[in-house]
């Protein structure tokens, strides 16, 4: 009669512990239903779940297993298990799977405590762990080093209300100054292929209209308008064009003084190289100004730029722009062009932004993200990063730390 038993090995890691084991089942008629394996901190945590044809054949595995694994010090236990448990297993595999990432500075037992209430709270299911950040020093300051830590949990199973399980991360998220993404676990994920800024306060740490305005002696009017716009406040197309008057008379030799002061977002280079290392396409989708726009892609290597093309007369910005404004319904319109332009569906898109004029963008983008982003704008997004980094996003796509600083 036939046995199932799970094999479970533990301790200092040390190399071929796998090879020893598989070893001697090979030796037995048997037939490996289900095997895992993580190491933490040098320590070896190895399951193997094996059918027998024979009870005599199991019991000869354990005894040698067993010895095997007590020369190398390690820690062997099995645990029989039925066939209706097997089964009830295999029926589970059908469940929906999501994937949940936790990013912040640091990570505390606290945050992973809370996160994973909520998750058994709607009836979800951890199958796995992984930690897609590096190895963390124990005597940094994370703050002021700008490290980012980053956990992957696994979860199985359909919560009742998604909206709510998502309400209850955005709190977590807040009180604990953490990010919290939730994402279906499907191929999209891990094929998305072009990837969408907004430029000004998301590749670039400035609003550049507020620079100009600076420079023309209008600053806190047009910063004013600006604010209000971005927390959606004012339409874009009226914000815009009442900022725009209160630039007219600006010398155009200002563009260039203001471009070469212009400084990307943390985490910004890193993320680019890395996308361009992969062959993702990229764009710049900005309600901004084509002349930076322009200067943000030769220096990034990006693909696409669109943007507002400010008139010039006589070496004098006019206060006007040449052609349609680039709004925020424009934004998703280019989205979609692009998308097609590239052969590929929305859910392969990801879509970056902060502001109220990206959400229309940040919806019909397989991903879309609100980093840094107002309250408003957070709230309406389908996920956040406010405590890191631009980079952080790579962690959405499931890349780790060590698969990026490979050359």
């Amino acid at each position: 009669m036939r046995e199932l038993l799970l094999i479970t090995v533990s301790g200092q890691d040390r190399p071929a512990v796998t090879s020893a084991v598989t070893g001697i089942l090979a030796q037995h008629p048997c037939r490996i239903l289900d095997i895992g394996q993580a190491v933490i901190h040098d320590h070896l945590s190895l399951g193997i779940l094996a059918e027998f044809a024979q009870h005599s054949a199991a019991s000869e595995a354990v005894k040698n297993v067993l010895y095997a694994m007590h020369e190398r010090n390690l820690q062997v236990r099995f645990t029989p298990i039925t066939e209706s448990a097997y089964r009830e297993w295999v029926a589970q595999q059908g469940k929906e799977r999501h994937i949940v990432t936790l990013l912040g500075r640091q990570i505390s037992a606290e945050d992973i405590a809370e996160l994973t209430a909520i998750l058994a709270h709607h009836g979800l299911n951890i199958d796995a762990m992984t930690r897609l950040s590096g190895r963390t020093p124990l005597d940094i300051d994370p703050l002021q080093d700008q490290t980012q830590a980053c956990i992957e949990f696994s979860a199985r199973g359909t919560p009742a209300d998604s909206s709510q399980l998502r309400a209850d991360f955005t709190a977590l998220s807040a009180r604990l100054n953490v990010d919290i993404a939730f994402q279906a676990d499907n191929m999209y994920r891990r094929t998305r292929r072009l990837v969408c800024f907004d430029m000004d306060s998301t590749l670039i740490e400035a609003e550049v209209i507020d620079e100009l305005a600076k420079a023309a002696g209008v600053g806190d009017e047009v910063a004013a308008i600006t604010e209000a716009a971005m927390r959606g406040e004012l339409d874009f197309k009226q914000s815009f064009a009442r900022r725009m008057a209160l630039l007219k008379g600006l010398d155009e030799a200002v563009l260039a003084e203001v471009a070469a002061s212009l400084r990307f977002t943390e985490g910004c280079e890193r993320l680019m190289a890395t996308l361009k290392k992969l062959g993702y396409k990229t764009a710049i989708l900005s309600g901004g100004f084509n002349y930076f726009g322009r200067f943000i892609q030769a220096r990034l290597g990006m693909d696409y730029v669109f943007a507002n093309e400010l008139e010039i007369v006589d070496g004098k910005v006019t206060g006007r722009v040449v052609g349609d404004v680039v709004d925020g319904q424009r934004k998703a319109q280019l989205l979609r062009e692009l998308a097609q332009k590239e052969n590929i569906s929305l859910e392969q898109v990801i879509a970056v932004g902060d502001g109220a004029n990206d959400l229309p963008m940040l919806s019909v983008a397989g991903l879309g993200i609100a980093f840094r982003a107002k309250p408003l704008v957070k709230a309406s997004a389908k996920q956040a990063i406010s405590n890191l980094g631009l980079d952080a996003i790579l962690y959405l796509m499931g890349l780790r730390d060590r698969d990026i600083t490979q050359p």
